[in-house]
């Protein structure tokens, strides 16, 4: 594991697997989408939790990996009309 500022200092802060900005430029400018596998925005958000926390930045794809392990889901559960959730 590897902090922020080591990985800006051997450039590797801008590149998979820590980010995933370049292939989402090419896919979108591509009009290849529905091709690419996007992160859901909870694993950017529990990724700069967990920077926040231990100081270290954590690969897109191992906190991912580690969310659906805790039982974390990419879709949500449908609302029924009375605001209640749905089980899946």
């Amino acid at each position: 594991m590897k902090t922020r500022k080591e990985l800006e200092a051997s450039g590797e802060v801008n590149q998979p697997p820590y980010s995933y900005l370049s292939q989402a430029y090419y896919a979108l400018l591509n009009n290849k989408t529905d091709e690419s596998a996007f992160f859901h925005s909870d694993v950017f958000y529990v990724r700069s939790a967990l920077e926040k926390r231990t100081g270290y930045l954590f690969s897109l794809d191992d906190v991912e990996d580690a969310m659906m392990e805790e039982g974390w889901r990419k879709t949500k559960k449908k609302r029924k009309k009375d605001g209640n959730r749905t089980q899946r």
